[in-house]
């Protein structure tokens, strides 16, 4: 997520609501969502799916057999020369007792690319800040964290509320905690103004009366 933009967390009881607003953010045009459960959901992967980018994991599964049969073919073929069994007049490289084993590294390093695929893919290592995320999301909640723009905040807060959102948290405030503060700033920054404006007041009419003084002072002396 870009460190611009403004994170919003609508916090959920249901799923079937939570689905429905996935699909009403994805109507809208927000793709940017991560959406937190207490546990695996197809229902939530599939409106999560937008269906734009196919899996890349077949990559690497195609990649790691190509790979494990090359180890296949080295592994017999180069150990058949190094340590050659002369048998009769059979020739020391043969390929068709060799293909089990080169299955089995095709099998074995391509099932292990799979896996790695799937670790790089799914982003597991994708940390959400401390601020972002609730407790209640790994007991009996659900949510949904998108990030946008200062201008569509106020958009999506009337989807959550619209769907029935039980919580809308603003870069991991409370909506109403963060209008409260609003407030607070709002009020002290007129107070602020006030007593400045009184601070120069004062410092002028002090400098007039120095002044005055100090004309007096002179006068008399003469």
């Amino acid at each position: 997520m870009n460190k611009n933009n403004q994170n919003i967390l609508g916090i959920y009881t249901y799923v079937d609501v939570l689905i429905d607003t996935i699909k009403r953010l994805r109507s809208e045009g927000y793709e940017d969502l991560r959406v937190f459960s207490p546990a695996p959901n197809h229902e939530i992967e599939d409106a999560l799916d937008t269906g734009k980018e196919p899996s890349k994991v077949k990559y690497f599964t195609f990649c790691g057999a190509i790979l494990g049969a090359l180890v296949g073919v080295c592994f017999t073929v180069l150990t058949s020369i190094d340590w050659p069994i002369v048998t009769s007049a059979k020739p020391i490289v043969s390929i068709p007792p060799y293909m089990i084993i080169i299955f089995e590294c095709m099998i074995l390093i391509g099932g292990l690319s799979t896996f790695l695929g799937l670790l790089i893919n799914s982003r597991l290592r994708k940390d959400t800040p401390p601020e972002l995320y609730d407790e209640r999301f790994s007991d009996n909640k659900f949510g949904i964290l998108v990030s946008c723009g200062a201008n569509d905040l106020e958009k999506i807060e009337n989807i959550f509320r619209d769907s029935g959102t039980d919580e809308v948290q603003i870069n991991g405030v409370l909506k109403e905690e963060a209008k409260a503060e609003e407030v607070k700033t709002e009020e002290t920054e007129p107070e602020k103004v006030n007593s400045e404006e009184v601070k120069t007041e004062e410092t002028e009419t002090e400098k007039v009366n120095s002044e005055e003084v100090k004309t007096e002072e002179v006068e008399n002396e003469n």
